[in-house]
């Protein structure tokens, strides 16, 4: 499994350039108006990148005109949105640097030059290097339209006239045989998950069954909590954590949760009702949204990367702390990425991990990190 060792954000938003290190359990605390999402983001964004849907999600955020860094820029700086990742992995020491730049399409006069529309995104330059000694190997190095990629073998192929200006080749070259540095990159960022907005409305698909099919990870929008609950206590059997995490929020209370059907479906009883089961399309959003965090963060099979946008919402405040639990929880199974406004839940995963939340601010309109040194680490990583 790649764990990301490194991350490197810049002309994204209020993002003007940070680079900083990733440990197992990263907590980004601070106000509104900091940047914290824009770092959440920019990890998901990367992400995109080896999907293949970089070019649109940027689109969908307003295009490039939204999303780039709208501070001043030197006369010979481009406007590009710049992202890096780099991923280690522990078995074979080898890491894997990943980078993507982004851009507006060149226009002189009426005359666009590149095969994308005139607004759309377009990316401009990517380079995956692999690196298992003193010095990396570029696997993949593109500048606009040309470039190469090594094969199996080591050799240089020229990346060909099939590529899009709007596609990464990193989504692009789908042959794991003859380019498996590009398989293994683009696995390991595919399968990170991003937690937010999951909908706990009285339409959301979280308040009613899903289908009876083993989930040992929970999808991103939360619609197979059932079959989460499920797999853990009928294929795993095994639910200690999840009890713990239930009965630490809401004390007394009971998770049920049948053996499946057709259909997985769970609910909870309150000791102020010892024989009535609430269904999930009768719990609160905010019991609701606690136990979609818990299917996230307890599940059988944990992502390799997990992040978390401001999961407090909607969460009384008496459950910082048994979120903090769960939280610190899973770091021990995995990497874990939290951005929050609530000080209540930073300090309380500060207390549960022994991991010191980052405060984000802003420093001549950017977004900063407190203790942040140029050179990636933080001042205060050797107290």
């Amino acid at each position: 499994m790649l764990a990301v060792r490194d991350i490197e954000a810049a002309g994204y938003r209020s993002l003007r350039s940070l680079r900083f290190a990733v440990g197992p359990l990263s907590v980004f605390v601070g106000g509104n108006g900091t940047g914290k999402t824009n770092l959440y983001r920019a990890l998901a964004l990367l992400q995109a990148a080896s999907t293949g849907t970089l070019t649109r999600d940027l689109a969908t955020e307003g295009g490039m005109e939204s999303v780039l860094w709208a501070g001043p820029r030197r006369r010979t700086e481009p406007a590009r949105v710049r992202l890096r990742a780099e991923l280690a992995d522990g078995e074979t020491g080898l890491s894997y640097g990943y980078a993507v730049e982004v851009g507006l399409v060149p226009q002189v006069g009426d005359a666009i030059f590149g095969a994308a529309f005139r607004l759309e995104p377009q990316v401009k330059a990517e380079r995956l290097t692999v690196q298992a000694g003193a010095r990396p190997t570029v696997v993949l190095d593109r500048d606009g339209p040309s470039g190469f990629v090594r094969d199996e073998e080591g050799r240089k192929r020229p990346l060909g006239t099939d590529l899009l200006a709007t596609e990464t080749a990193l989504a692009a070259l789908q042959d794991g045989m003859h380019f498996p540095e590009l398989q293994i990159v683009r696995q390991a960022m595919g399968a990170w998950r991003f937690y937010h907005d999951v909908r706990t409305d009285a339409g959301s698909p979280l308040r009613r069954p899903c289908l009876a099919v083993t989930a040992p990870t929970l999808a991103s929008d939360g619609s197979d909590l059932a079959g989460v609950f499920a797999t853990l206590a009928h294929i795993r059997g095994d639910t200690a954590d999840l009890d713990a995490a239930v009965d630490e929020a809401f004390p007394g209370a009971r998770l049920v949760v049948p053996e499946p059907g057709r259909e997985a479906r769970f609910g909870l009883v309150f000791p102020d009702y010892p024989k009535r089961v609430f269904e999930a399309s009768e719990l609160s959003d905010g019991t609701l949204r606690y136990l979609v965090l818990a299917g996230a963060l307890l599940a059988y099979r944990l992502p390799p990367f997990v992040a978390l946008n401001e999961p407090e919402a909607s969460l009384h405040p008496d459950l910082m702390e048994p979120l903090a639990q769960m939280i610190a929880r899973a770091a021990r199974r995995t990497q874990v990425w939290l951005v929050t406004h609530s000080e209540r839940l930073a300090a309380a995963v500060a207390q549960a991990s022994g991991v010191r939340p980052r405060v984000v601010t802003k420093r001549d309109g950017a977004t900063w990190i407190e203790g942040l040194r140029l050179g990636g680490d933080f001042s205060d990583e050797e107290d």
